[in-house]
């Protein structure tokens, strides 16, 4: 079965400690995205996001720089290797550019994975720091 590859590069108003921060808070997470996250921050650790719809676990955290997940949405087959998620934070003048890798797609889920990190994540996260920002 064929395997995708998504790639995108956001720019956020925070600091990259801080956008680290709120990826892997619980709590963080869950107010950004607006659906229940439960993480393990650690490696190794597991996590499970949007009710069970997505889930995995850490490879890799480097704290304000780098986080390496094992990925699966509900919509993979049983079959369907894990796919790779790496997310690098770099520091910008005035805030933080997110610079997203996510290898081992399914063709079948690619598009609702590759729609839903502007959807799900990324346009709530920029919300959530204008909110916040007040």
């Amino acid at each position: 079965m064929p395997l995708k590859t998504i790639e995108q590069s956001v720019h956020f108003a925070a600091s990259p400690k801080h956008l680290y921060k709120l990826y892997m808070s619980s709590k963080g997470h869950a107010a950004f995205t607006g659906m229940p996250v439960k993480l393990q921050a650690k490696p190794g650790g597991k996590f499970l996001a949007f009710g069970g719809m997505l889930s995995g676990s850490f490879l890799l955290l480097d704290p304000g720089q780098m986080i390496v997940q094992r990925w699966r949405s509900s919509e993979f087959k049983p079959g369907d290797l894990d796919s790779i998620l790496t997310l690098t934070f770099y520091p910008e003048r005035d805030g933080c550019r997110i610079h997203l890798v996510h290898v081992n797609v399914p063709a079948h889920d690619y598009q609702g994975v590759i729609k839903g990190w502007p959807k799900y994540y990324w346009k709530p996260l920029r919300a959530y720091l204008k909110s916040k920002a007040r």
